[in-house]
């Protein structure tokens, strides 16, 4: 398999941990063949123990820059008394790089376990079809699918219908951000895709439909070029969005369930179910829920950009 690591051990006929000679990262398929028949090589789980204090020191030594955004988060959060918002404040700093790449290959200082436990890493959708239960034709469907004459192939639909005739060894997943259409034996090249927009300058791959927040969440249901996007939005109990104003957007609040404490301009308002307010252009305002159930909303954006960084903040429970 070439979407795993493969770690060359040096063998001791005697004892069962073995020196690390080297890793050698998603291989191409002559090279992992290789491998196999060279016997010396082992599958990389990414099942690490270790000392924090000695998987800190790798790191300092072999990822600096790392290093210091890590001992940033640490003093922040001890401080401001919360991990998230110092990760959410620091991590687009730190470098793309994953452990295996910037420490375990550069150290001397990794030992091996083999072991035989049926492990596998799950790590593409090839994987996920492998361990999934099949139809009579190996299929794997799951959501709303319909598979005429389909053979060998992977289905998967989250929200909407998914109908495929004909097909085989394919992978297709349908999600509220996006579709995937694949060969089943190429679905390691995602990662081409997500390249791929990040050259085109798109989002798709930073913003997902559903947005986690300190406070709850969002989920973009439409978002048109005209110039209006709809949220729906949900608000935890006892929870607040932070005092904040928008430069080139309106936005329109209809609440569906739940009571809402809604601060705009110098009015402090109450919203209840089926009543609406609406908050105009560069207002400071705040939502909040005062009530011990989820507070859920529909918001409409209106005006000419619709970005989440058109925002000014003045207060905010949560140090953004």
């Amino acid at each position: 398999d070439t979407g795993f690591g493969y770690i060359k051990a040096q063998r001791d006929e005697h004892g069962q941990v073995y020196a690390v000679e080297r890793f050698t990262e998603k291989p191409d398929l002559a090279s992992a063949e290789r491998f196999l028949k060279e016997g010396d090589y082992y599958w990389n789980s990414g099942m690490f123990v270790w000392r924090a204090s000695a998987i800190l020191a790798e790191i300092e030594r072999h990822l600096p820059a790392v290093h210091r955004i890590v001992q940033t988060v640490i003093s922040e959060s001890r401080s401001a008394g919360t991990f998230q918002q110092a990760i959410e404040k620091h991590f687009s700093a730190m470098p793309s790089i994953s452990i295996d790449y910037g420490v375990l290959e550069k150290s001397d200082r990794v030992s091996l376990i083999p072991c035989d436990i049926g492990w596998n890493d799950v790590g593409s959708w090839q994987a996920v079809h492998e361990i999934s239960a099949k139809d009579e034709n190996g299929n794997a469907l799951q959501g709303n699918v319909i598979a005429v004459d389909c053979k060998n192939s992977l289905i998967r639909a989250e929200k909407r219908l998914v109908a495929a005739i004909g097909v085989e060894n394919l992978c297709v997943v349908e999600t509220a951000d996006a579709v995937l259409i694949s060969k089943s034996d190429q679905t390691q090249r995602v990662r081409e895709v997500v390249d791929a927009l990040h050259e085109r300058g798109a989002t798709e791959h930073i913003y997902h439909t559903k947005v986690n927040r300190p406070w709850g969440s969002y989920t973009v249901l439409e978002e048109d070029p005209e110039g209006f996007k709809l949220k729906r939005i949900e608000v935890a109990p006892g929870a607040r969005l932070s005092l904040q104003s928008h430069a080139q957007r309106s936005e329109h609040w209809v609440v569906v369930s739940g009571t809402a404490t809604v601060t705009n301009g110098d009015e402090v308002i109450t919203v209840r179910r089926n009543q609406s307010t609406y908050i105009p252009i560069g207002a400071k305002h705040r939502l909040e829920n005062l009530g011990d159930e989820p507070l859920h909303i529909v918001e409409i954006q209106v005006g000419d950009y619709l970005g989440e960084d058109d925002i000014q903040r003045y207060e905010d429970n949560y140090g953004r």
